[in-house]
């Protein structure tokens, strides 16, 4: 075997044992290269997809929590409601009672008003959808974001000190019930779509590295023959330089 041949196997052996690869350049394997970066893409994209469910998630928590706060505020200014409906209490009695209810409709103003997420208002109607990129092709799920504020609730004007009607807070409490719904089905879409990404993502990067990674027995072997070669090498090399000194002092000798 060639000097240069032997050589250059051995540095290729130990280029592949130091990064691990079987595939350094393109020059190691241009089909199976062209695959593995290929199949990185692919992975991330649903890493970033994952990440981007993720934060989602995250977006839809916040804005579940805050309708939450609002769906409790609601719930007590039925009660006050319904005191209110009680005939035994005096006009002074009632407008105490609707200071706390303006107080609670003041709460549901602010956290409507100033629930964001990323500097992007949730509740107060600015918004109304949020597209997510969920899949390594960009393509997403649209998640609708409801509109919390008074006006929407139809409860701006709602004042027990004359006559009002309780039906306008149980319609604003089932508004704020199926607002929460809708973001819990979606909070749950993107459970599933996150774990299916995780899932796929680990399937391709274990393809890449069925083809990337080395076979490090056999490159082992690889090494221990090749520095074999390259010590008989140097030993036939060796002895044929010896024998020619000889060969020299021998015909130096007999001239002599």
């Amino acid at each position: 075997m060639a000097v240069s041949s032997i050589n250059k196997q051995l540095n290729t052996n130990y280029e592949h044992l130091s990064t691990m690869k079987r595939i350094n350049s393109a020059a190691d394997d241009a089909a199976g290269l062209s695959i593995a970066e290929s199949l990185k893409s692919q992975s991330n994209g649903y890493d970033m997809a994952s990440n981007n469910a993720a934060n989602s998630k995250n977006m839809l928590n916040v804005a579940d929590g805050a309708l939450g706060s609002i769906s409790d505020s609601l719930q007590r200014i039925r009660e006050l409601s319904l005191q209110a409906s009680n005939s035994i209490y005096s006009d002074d009695d009632k407008a105490g009672i609707q200071s706390e209810i303006d107080q609670l409709k003041q709460h549901i103003s602010s956290v409507a008003g100033n629930t964001e997420y990323n500097t992007k208002k949730l509740l107060d109607g600015s918004v109304t959808s949020v597209n997510t990129a969920l899949s390594a092709n960009g393509s997403g799920m649209n998640t609708k974001l409801p509109n919390s504020t008074l006006d929407a609730l139809g409860i701006a004007d709602y004042d027990v000190t004359g006559e009002f009607d309780i039906q306008k807070i149980d319609d604003a409490i089932k508004n704020v019930s199926a607002s929460r719904s809708s973001i819990g089905a979606s909070s749950n879409a993107l459970d599933y779509v996150y774990s299916n990404n995780q899932y796929t993502s680990q399937n391709l990067t274990d393809a890449r590295s069925r083809i990337e990674d080395l076979d490090v027995p056999r490159y082992v072997s690889d090494l221990s023959k090749n520095r074999i070669l390259d010590e008989y090498r140097m030993f036939v090399q060796s002895a044929k330089t010896g024998q020619a000194t000889r060969g020299i002092s021998i015909l130096l000798g007999n001239r002599s």
